[in-house]
């Protein structure tokens, strides 16, 4: 089959579209025949060495698929060839094939596109726990969502709308991108490439500050994300997009008991109670049409360079999907 595959960390030019050995479903596993591949910024990250976990060479990067299944290993009641599903697979995603565990295939409804389905797990996941459980968002609060027009950043705007927040500060870094983050429910946006946005968020909320934010730029975007937490205030952090590591004294919290937590999807996966559950609930929203997803570029697989290249230089807007 054919795999994008990754020899050396470097650049997108790394990503290796080539010849590789099929899966074959062991015990309990489904081979599934990929249709639409979920592209995640987090990719970028494991192609570069600058992931969370240490990546091992060489490496197929990613975490999410939809399809349908080819073939099926023992022990795996309850499924059949030609089903449509979807699953997270945390690796070996950019692929013709891709060997799941019968356990983790969902359904995909038959109101939903197989690239739809593609598109919500791991984003709609990080968005609902970052908001909900790390966040602890409740009705009334305010919050602050960079990156608003990407993919975690649309389907957050949308759930913290869901769960009742009282006032959604979105920032993106193009009017383009502010007005689709106002189209999903952002009640304000705010450009934060320019200087001194973080006053302009604190001038929204009446000087208050906001009650949550969700952070994944790092550097200095953190420091002045900071800057306009509110008194009791949550910062989530789920990422590093700008690759600078900022640096956090815990002394400047106690003044307004503020907290800063940190966000990593696979560590809830750990927790069935809590992925089996929200995830339900996500995939339900998105097939009554209350959680809309954005598809912001669809690429061939043998294109996983140009799209990774396009997502680094923010020319992109939504979800990107490969497909085989």
């Amino acid at each position: 089959m054919k795999a994008v595959q990754i020899h050396q960390f470097g650049g997108p030019e790394v990503l290796s579209y080539e010849d590789v050995e099929t899966p074959n479903p062991e015990n309990g596993e489904a081979l599934v025949k990929v249709t639409a591949i979920g592209a995640n910024y987090a990719d970028t990250m494991r192609r570069q060495d600058h992931y969370v976990v240490p990546t091992p060479l060489p490496f197929i990067p990613g975490s999410e698929v939809a399809g349908t299944v080819e073939a099926l290993g023992e022990n795996t009641n309850g499924l059949s060839k030609g089903d449509r599903v979807v699953a997270l697979v945390g690796e070996k995603g950019y692929a013709e094939y891709v060997s799941v565990k019968a356990d983790n295939l969902i359904p995909i409804p038959e109101s939903m596109s197989d690239q739809e389905a593609a598109a919500l797990p791991l984003q709609g996941l990080s968005a609902y726990h970052i908001i909900k459980t790390m966040g602890r968002m409740e009705k009334g609060e305010s919050i602050l969502i960079h990156a608003a027009a990407g993919g975690v950043g649309t389907l957050a705007v949308q759930l913290a709308k869901h769960f009742g927040a009282g006032n959604i500060i979105a920032t993106a870094s193009t009017p383009e991108k502010r007005e689709l983050a106002l189209k999903f429910g952002a009640d304000q946006t705010v450009d934060y490439t320019k200087d001194g946005w973080e006053k302009e968020v604190t001038a929204l909320t009446d000087g208050h500050g906001v009650d949550v934010a969700l952070e994944m730029a790092g550097g200095k975007i953190f420091e002045q994300t900071l800057d306009c937490l509110a008194p009791f205030g949550r910062l989530v952090v789920y990422g590093a997009a700008s690759g600078e590591l900022p640096e956090l004294t815990p002394f400047r919290l106690m003044e307004k008991n503020q907290s800063v937590i940190g966000f990593f999807l696979p560590q809830m996966m750990a927790k069935p109670e809590l992925f089996q559950q929200s995830l339900e609930e996500i995939m339900t929203l998105a097939a009554r049409g209350e959680l809309k997803l954005e598809i912001g570029g669809v690429y061939r697989l043998e294109e996983a360079a140009r799209l990774h290249e396009d997502m680094e230089n923010r020319k992109t807007s939504g979800k990107l999907i490969l497909t085989p």
